[in-house]
């Protein structure tokens, strides 16, 4: 099953939670979000590495965004705390694989890893908190029971 780990789910929702480009502490960001405390403040340092979130010191100091909403995708928030998106061993930037030579599936798995970062870069924190019509989602049973795959359209 391809899931995002609890941790960049926390990281998308701080980020969410600095939208209003006010300096914010990380202990506000911890009250508001209901996130503890350490993991704010480890996932601020994370997005602050990659470029995500800038940092001011002294007593009114906080975090901001380092950029607008709309230029910081999701595949920039899984990035930061899982490293880049790869399906398989082959997909990935710096990735080798044993059986390299004489696999005949890697070349489809590095497409489908390729398919799925461009949709992830496609959208960005704006998308993310907007709330335009409901999303039903996909009833994973059927689909595994043979069904064919359908996308998901908007209500």
């Amino acid at each position: 099953m391809l899931r995002i780990s609890k941790l960049t789910d926390y990281a998308t929702v701080i980020l969410a939670s600095l939208t209003a480009g006010v300096l914010t502490s990380a202990a506000e960001i911890a009250e508001r979000t209901r996130i503890g405390l350490p993991t704010v403040s480890k996932l601020l340092k994370e997005l602050q590495h990659a470029g995500l979130v800038d940092s001011v010191r002294g007593a009114r100091g906080g975090y901001r965004l380092a950029r607008a909403p709309a230029l910081i995708s999701a595949a920039d928030i899984i990035d930061a705390v899982e490293g880049p998106v790869a399906l398989t061993e082959c997909a990935g930037d710096d990735g080798h694989c044993g059986i390299e030579a004489t696999c005949q599936v890697g070349q489809r798995w590095q497409q489908v890893s390729l398919a799925i970062r461009s949709a992830l870069a496609a959208l960005s924190l704006d998308d993310l908190l907007t709330r335009t019509g409901q999303f039903d989602p996909p009833d994973l049973r059927q689909a595994s029971a043979g069904t064919a795959w359908r996308p998901l359209v908007r209500s």
